[in-house]
């Protein structure tokens, strides 16, 4: 199927229990899908979180790994279960209870891009469809547990930071009149992902740089805070939304002016973030 199912860039040195990871972010589309799709090159980009792995780029720098979807949402969403295929999509596959994302064609093979469009004329093969999860599904998150763990094995805990950014438009109806409008979305799954502790130093970390932050409304966190958010066995998972607005322009999907002052801004955020699973540096001398 060709083109890479990730990126994953090291630290030089690994000092904090914090991963993070950006499974919306990838823009290697094979020509085969271009091909296969009925929509523009531009349209077929609309669901992707554009250019949130340049904007966390400094994560290793930070001493933290930094795993990075290759395969575009479109083609496959690393963001939901292997299980949720849309019977309204591939061929074979059963209805099987109610999944609201699936329903709308946000399964982990997409029917539709943003604001529903579809992006195919007539169904996918299941064999294709398993393809396409053992070519880029599987490899990214058999990587993202082996981060998991090895951050847990180093550190006695593991925090995984699920990078993504939001349409302006999402707040739309979730912000509260005469409110602040979030500007950042904390997603902990209503505290089941994440340790309260943690989740509260990370909003402090957005708030003390500005921005305006909200928990769980309206994205509380999916396939990934759920799978690898588990506290009570030191495993912590936050989602992080970020309103696309701050430093793109999403008509063109390309950087606004703003682009590399916020990107900047943020890395201070990140600088932040990482110093929460960062031993002390007593702990750090002794070993």
């Amino acid at each position: 199927m060709s083109k890479t199912a990730y990126h994953l860039i090291h630290p030089v040195r690994r000092t904090t229990a914090l991963v993070f990871a950006s499974p919306h972010s990838g823009r290697d589309y094979p020509a085969w899908f271009l091909q296969r799709t009925v929509l523009d090159a531009r349209a077929v980009r609309s669901s992707e979180d554009a250019f949130v792995d340049q904007l966390f780029a400094a994560v290793p720098r930070m001493g933290a790994p930094f795993l990075q979807a290759g395969a575009p949402r479109a083609l496959i969403d690393l963001n939901r279960a292997e299980t949720e295929l849309d019977p309204a999509l591939i061929e074979g596959v059963r209805k099987s209870g109610h999944n609201p994302r699936v329903s709308s064609g946000l399964g982990v093979v997409p029917r539709v891009v943003a604001n529903g469009r579809a992006i195919y004329e007539g169904k996918l093969s299941r064999a294709e469809a398993d393809a396409r999860i053992e070519t880029y599904w599987r490899p990214y998150h058999a990587a993202l547990r082996n981060e998991m763990e090895q951050a847990h094995a180093l550190f006695g805990q593991a925090i995984l930071i699920d990078c993504h950014s939001m349409p302006h438009e999402a707040m739309d109806q979730n912000a509260r009149k005469g409110a602040e409008r979030p500007q950042v979305v904390l997603g902990d799954r209503f505290g089941a992902s994440a340790s309260g502790a943690i989740v509260k130093q990370i909003e402090a970390a957005f708030r003390g740089a500005g921005l305006s932050v909200a928990r769980n409304t309206p994205f509380a966190g999916a396939y990934v805070t759920q799978q690898y958010g588990h506290p009570s066995r030191g495993h912590h998972a936050v989602q992080i939304e970020i309103d696309r607005a701050l430093y793109m322009d999403e008509r063109r999907i390309e950087p606004n002016e703003n682009f590399d002052a916020f990107r900047a801004l943020l890395t201070g955020v990140i600088a932040q973030i990482a110093e929460i699973g960062r031993p002390s540096s007593r702990q750090l001398a002794a070993e």
